[in-house]
């Protein structure tokens, strides 16, 4: 019979117990181990993929923009190159400013002097009102308030307003003087070419001849044809041809030019 001592069969018996449950923790807790590990593997895989996805939507989004950026620059590009040759003109416009500013005032006074000998050679219509207005342009060259534009602007829109005479047909009823008597008649003016009046009986009549510079009577047909001409220019008859003597000479295409009044 073998002896076997109490303490020894229960260090054997402890040991046979303890071992495997040790074991079991160690694996357990060297799983626990690897599953954290395969977790944090996974979280910087995905976190990988969610910065990897953002860049790649930033490039798309780059993509884009530097497309958008493209067609706008092809848009602009010629305003740009008009803006550059307008710059240009200007710069060189300025360049010349100074000078233009001292040729100026010596522009305005050839201006008005001209326009006041045309009022003067012209058919004598609305003399009075004419000749104010270059009255009051030559006052203006003096006025030291007023600016170059303001001056300008009011030189170039008599002017315009002449122009207009030419193209205008007008009928008003005014006073004629002639041979030191003043009587009340009735004017025609077809534009610049011809220049008429009627006696409110319609018995005399008479264009003006600038040539000569005096009044010619007009004989009973032509003052017919006056008569038909107010009434057109007040719209009180359809518009006709007129069969008139003109004021204007004529010049005929053989003539050379005598070029303008000065």
């Amino acid at each position: 019979m073998t002896f076997r001592h109490p303490l020894l069969c229960g260090a054997a018996l402890w040991w046979l117990v303890v071992a495997p449950m040790a074991s079991a923790e160690t694996l357990l807790e060297e799983a626990g181990q690897a599953q954290r590990a395969q977790a944090e593997l996974q979280a910087r895989i995905d976190a990988a993929d969610d910065e990897m996805r953002e860049r790649l939507e930033e490039l798309r989004r780059l993509e884009r923009e530097t497309r958008r950026l493209d067609a706008e620059n092809d848009l602009l590009a010629p305003r740009l190159a008009r803006q550059a040759e307008t710059l240009e003109r200007r710069e060189a416009a300025l360049a010349t400013l100074a000078e233009t500013r001292e040729a100026l005032p010596a522009l305005e006074r050839g201006l008005v002097e001209r326009l006041a000998s045309w009022v003067n050679q012209d058919l004598p219509f609305l003399v009075d009102e004419r000749r104010a207005r270059v009255a009051s342009l030559e006052s203006g060259l003096a006025d030291p308030e007023a600016s170059a534009a303001d001056r300008l602007d009011r030189i170039l829109s008599a002017w315009r307003a002449e122009l207009d005479y030419g193209r205008e047909f007008d009928a008003w009823r005014g006073n004629l003087e002639e041979g030191g008597s003043r009587r009340e008649v009735e004017f025609l003016r077809l534009g610049r070419v011809g220049y008429y009046y009627l006696t409110p009986d319609g018995r005399q009549g008479g264009v003006w001849q600038a040539d000569e510079g005096r009044w010619a009577e007009l004989d009973e047909e032509a003052r017919r044809e006056v008569r038909h001409g107010l009434r057109i220019a007040r719209d009180q008859r359809a518009p006709e041809l007129l069969r008139l003597p003109v004021s204007q000479p004529l010049q005929s295409a053989d003539e050379p030019d005598r070029g303008e009044r000065s």
